[in-house]
C-alpha cells in the first residue's frame, strides 16, 4: 500500500469536511447544538494528519529492516528512519525533486524505490555516483582506477531465513570517508551470473566469472549491500536513477530483539 497516497487521502477528505462544515454545515445547524460526529472526528483528526503527512513528505520517514543484505550493518527487524530532505526536497505520491540540496555520496546508506518495481522500497550502500567506474573482481572493489582498502575484522556468524547458519569474515571497509563493516563469505563466487537481468544501460558493464566492472551513467548510483555475498543489488537489476531516491538513513530507532540496537547510528 503507498502510505502517503493513503495519508493524502484522509487529509482531503477531512479537510474537505471542515470546509463543507465552516462555509455551510455551521450556519444551519441550531444554536449551540453539538458537532455531528461526521464532522467532529474529520476536523479533530485534519490537523495530526496534517503534521505527519508533511513530517514524513519531507523530514523523516520511519521503514523496517526485512532482510539480510546489510547485515552487519543494519539487522533484520531494524526499525530505521530516513532523512527525506538530505537528498532535495521532493513531491510527495509522484516523488518530483522540486529543490537540489545534497548528492547522495560514496558510502552513505540509502533507501529508494526498487528500479523492477517501483512499489517496493531498498536500502543499500552508494559504492557509484554518475562517472564513476565500479570494478568487483575476486571480492575485492575498485572505484575509478583506486582500491577501496579493507581490514580484516574478524569472523560473523548468523542465521538467515530458512535457519541457515552462514559462516562469514567481517572487514572493516573505508568507502568516501565512511568505516562500515561487510560480511563476505568464503567459497561464495563474486557474482551469481545466472541473476543477472537485462536493465538499462547493461552495455556499461562487463561480467565474467570473476566479477565485473560498471561505469554509472549520468543521474544513476550504483548500490551494493554490505553482506556481499547475500544481497541482490545493482549487479544484478543495474543502477538505481535520481528519481527513486526515497532518503539517507542515519539512525536505528527502534529493534524489539535487541533494545542495545536502539539509537546507533548508522555509517
Amino acid at each position: 500500500m503507498n502510505f502517503a497516497l493513503f495519508m493524502f487521502v484522509l487529509l482531503v477528505i477531512t479537510g474537505a469536511i471542515g470546509l463543507i462544515d465552516y462555509f455551510w454545515l455551521k450556519a444551519r445547524r441550531a444554536p449551540k447544538a453539538p458537532e455531528p460526529w461526521w464532522v467532529e472526528y474529520p476536523k479533530s483528526f485534519f490537523p495530526v494528519i496534517l503534521v505527519v503527512f508533511l513530517l514524513r513528505s519531507f523530514v523523516v520517514e520511519p521503514f523496517k529492516i526485512p532482510s539480510g543484505s546489510m547485515i552487519p550493518t543494519l539487522l533484520v527487524g531494524d526499525f530505521i528512519l530516513v532523512n527525506k530532505y538530505t537528498y532535495g526536497l521532493r513531491l510527495p505520491i509522484i516523488n518530483v525533486k522540486i529543490m537540489n540540496i545534497n548528492q547522495p555520496q560514496r558510502g552513505e546508506v540509502m533507501v529508494f524505490r526498487y528500479p523492477e518495481n517501483p512499489s517496493l522500497d531498498y536500502i543499500k550502500r552508494v559504492v557509484g555516483v554518475p562517472g564513476d567506474k565500479v570494478v568487483y573482481r575476486d571480492k575485492r572493489l575498485w572505484i575509478n582506477g583506486t582500491e577501496v582498502k579493507t581490514l580484516p575484522d574478524g569472523e560473523y556468524d548468523y542465521v538467515e531465513s530458512g535457519l541457515n547458519f552462514v559462516e562469514a569474515e567481517r572487514l572493516t571497509e573505508n568507502l568516501g570517508g565512511h568505516m562500515h563493516a561487510i560480511l563476505i563469505q568464503p567459497g561464495v563466487p563474486p557474482i551469481q551470473l545466472g541473476g543477472v537481468r537485462q536493465f538499462p544501460f547493461r552495455q556499461n558493464c562487463v561480467y565474467n566469472e570473476e566479477g565485473f566492472s560498471c561505469t554509472v551513467p549520468s543521474e544513476h548510483y550504483f548500490m551494493l549491500g554490505d553482506n556481499r555475498d547475500s544481497s541482490s543489488d545493482s549487479r544484478y537489476w543495474g543502477f538505481v536513477p535520481q528519481q527513486n531516491i526515497i532518503g539517507k538513513a542515519f539512525m536505528i530507532w527502534w529493534n524489539f530483539d535487541n533494545l542495545k540496537r536502539v539509537g546507533k547510528t548508522i555509517r
